[in-house]
This record gives structure tokens, sequence and C-alpha cells, in this order.
């Protein structure tokens, strides 16, 4: 933990005037690029993929499912990072590491060089996504973190309303190579001098160290206790889960799309889907506090399922987009969400151990989401087998969501 010799009194994180609202505003921008290149950008790369070099889907999604499997690994690291050089040098490694990325799927021509360039995009995601946005808040918050890093992945959802839109209209301009060195470069001129400029040293939390020097375990002993605790093993489980068939079903989301109602409403709908995610976030940060997390958990699940059986069976223009927000009202509740369980279920100084832990074995189980997804859909010469068992997934994670367990002490 970095230290600030200079604080003498405790900072008031509900003041506009606190520098961390400021880190807020970078990592919702760090978010947009980072979702918008990392993630949502998937889509895109699949179906420019296929159509630009007629490689099949099961090979290009395989090579997304390795780029989450490797960022996953990293993810895991990203607490003991920020710790040891630092939020400043970590978010600079991540955008230059996700810019760099950009511009080697641009410039994609073989298989392999597919995978060289997503086993870089795994490093890019590793230091702009979750992991890091969630490590990087805690330094700045206690009391408020909640609200903080849920307004810090809006830029999640931004990204994907602005990202997908924003890419295939470059593509048709420039082409795919084109569009994505644009992107990286506008990654590198928006986002690298405000990282420079406003993130520097966190405040010390009168109250942080203590808890840390009352704290008798290390990283490694909080990982062995929470993997033993069925509280955090149904959080982590069930949404690794309705991760599966939410990444799954929006990488190929595009491709569904495209022969059904063309590649312009295709885009709509995925812009339409994020842009709920952000207004679903919104809405559902003014009543959290008051709801039981767990079952809007739950809730959220079962809108993701019901939707994904309105896509499967019915096919006009309009109904289509309508699901599509359906669905993408919980998206961003469901990268949210997790963190405020955590937050609100076990101890605050054990959070970016376990955030850390829970986001990369998320991240591990969705990793097969595209490739599973894709190697139905060429198996089975269609989307409808591999969108059932997203909902049989998603049904089941809304039963084991409402599995607390017994009550225990705390990880630290």
């Amino acid at each position: 933990m970095l230290d600030n010799p200079h604080a003498t009194a405790p900072v008031d994180e509900a003041s506009l005037r606190y520098e961390g609202w400021r880190i807020v505003a970078v990592c919702f921008l760090l978010a947009t690029f980072g979702w918008g290149l990392g993630f949502y950008g998937q889509s895109v790369y699949v179906a420019e993929l296929q159509r630009a070099r007629g490689w099949p889907t099961t090979l290009i999604s395989s090579g997304t499912t390795f780029f989450y499997l490797f960022g996953a690994l990293l993810v895991v690291f990203v607490g003991e990072a920020v710790r040891r050089y630092g939020p400043r040098l970590c978010l600079v490694a991540g955008t230059l590491a996700m810019a760099a990325a950009s511009v080697a799927i641009g410039a994609v021509r073989e298989p392999w060089q597919l995978y060289l360039a997503d086993a870089v995009l795994a490093f890019g995601w590793a230091g702009t996504s979750l992991a890091m946005i969630t490590n990087t808040i805690s330094l700045w918050f206690d009391h408020k973190r909640g609200m903080a890093i849920s307004l810090a992945l809006n830029g999640a959802s931004f990204g994907g309303i602005v990202g997908v839109p924003l890419l295939v209209t470059l593509i048709g301009h420039v082409g795919f190579a084109g569009a994505m060195y644009a992107a990286a470069g506008a990654m590198l001129v928006l986002l690298l001098p405000v990282i420079l400029l406003v993130v520097g040293r966190p405040p010390d939390h009168h109250g942080r160290h203590a808890a840390a020097k009352a704290q008798p375990q290390s990283s490694t002993q909080i990982r062995a206790w929470a993997l033993r605790d069925v509280g955090f093993l149904t959080v982590t489980i069930a949404f690794a889960l309705v991760l599966f068939a939410q990444v799954g079903f929006i990488v190929h989301l595009i491709s569904f799309l495209d022969p059904v109602i063309g590649r312009e409403r295709a885009a709509v709908a995925v812009a339409v889907l994020t842009a709920m995610a952000v207004v679903g976030r919104v809405l559902f940060s003014l009543v959290i506090d008051r709801l039981n997390q767990r079952l809007a958990s739950a809730l959220s699940f079962l809108s993701q399922a019901a939707a994904l059986l309105v896509v499967i069976n019915l096919h006009n223009d309009y109904v289509l987009i309508a699901a599509c927000a359906l669905f993408g009202f919980s998206v961003g509740n469901l990268i949210t969400l997790p963190s405020l369980i955590v937050q609100r279920e076990f101890d605050s100084a054990a959070f970016g151990v376990l955030i850390s832990l829970n986001t990369a074995i998320n991240q591990v189980t969705y990793a097969f989401g595209p490739g599973v997804v894709g190697a139905l859909r060429d198996w089975s010469g269609g989307y409808a087998l591999p969108f059932y068992l997203c909902i049989a997934l998603e049904v089941a994670a809304a039963a084991l969501i409402m599995v607390r367990g017994t009550p225990r002490a705390k990880a630290a």
C-alpha cells in the first residue's frame, strides 16, 4: 500500500472536491477504451475476420477464448502489481499494451498472428478492465467505494455505445486495419496525458493501515480461505456461469444479427444493448443499498434468459432490438454487482485480493463462452442450440446466487 506522509486529516470522500473523483473520471475513460477495444470490440473482430479471411467461426472464437484465458492469469496479479508499482505506472502500461494490441489485430494476416495479437490484448485487458479499475479506486475510496466503482464502470458501457458503431463506421471508410490503427492512436492521445496529469499518490486513509497491520493473513491465505467459503463461491460461480453466457452471446451478436437484420441494424442493436447497460446501472445504483443484492442478481439473470428466448424465436427487426435492450439492461449491473456483494459481505481489508480472485475465476470461465458458442454454431448450423445453452446457464445461476451459506468469520 502506498503511503502519503503529508496526510494529516481524514479525507472527505463525499466532497466533490475530493481528488478521488478525478481518479473515477480517469477510470471511466480507461474503461471506455478497455471495454470498447477489449470486450465489445471482439464481436467486430469476429465478424470482420470472417468476412475478410474466410476463417471458420471456431478458429476466430478460439482466439478470443485464448485471449480471456491468458488475461485471467494476468488478472490474478493485478492487485499485487498496483501495490508494488503504483497505480500510475500500471495504468500507463495497460494503455500502451491495449494500443499495441489494437495495431496488431488490424495487421493480422495469418491465424498465428491472431493468437499473438490476442496475447498482447490480454496484457491490455488486464491493465484496463475490472480488476485494475477496482484496485485503483480502492486506493482512494473506502466508504464511497461502491458508488465510485459503479460510476467508473459506466465507461465500460460507454465503450460499447461509442466503440462498436464507430469501429463499424471507420471500417466502412478506411478498412479494418485503418480503423484499428486510428483507435490505437486515439487511445494514446486521449488517455496517456490524463493518466500522467491526474493519477498521483493515493491518500493515507486513517484506519486503513491499522486494519492492514491487524490482518494476519497474506494474499495467498485470503485466497485459500475464500475458495473454501460457501458465500464467496456461490457469488463467484454464479457470475462465472452468467458471464460465460453473456460474453458468448455478445461476441457473436453481430454475426447472428447480420444475416437477419443487416449490418447497420445489428450495430444499432449492439449500441442499444450497451446504452441500456448504462441506464440499468445508473437506475440500479439509486436503490441498490436498499435491496437484497443477491436477489437483484438472480432477477437480472432471469431477465437475460427471457431476452435470449425472444432473440432465438422472433426475428422481427424491432423485436430483436427490444430484446437486446432487455438483455443490456442488466449487462452493466453484472459487471458491478460482484464488487458490491464482496464489498458488503466481506472485510474491506481483503477487498482487493477477493475481487481480483473473483474476476480471474470469472474470466477463466467466460473465456470459453465465445469458443463454445462458435463450436456449437458450426456443429449445429445455427445459433439456436448455443443460445439455449446460455439460457440454461442463466437459470442455474439465478438459483445458485441465492445460496448465501452459513455466516462465519470474515477473511481478515
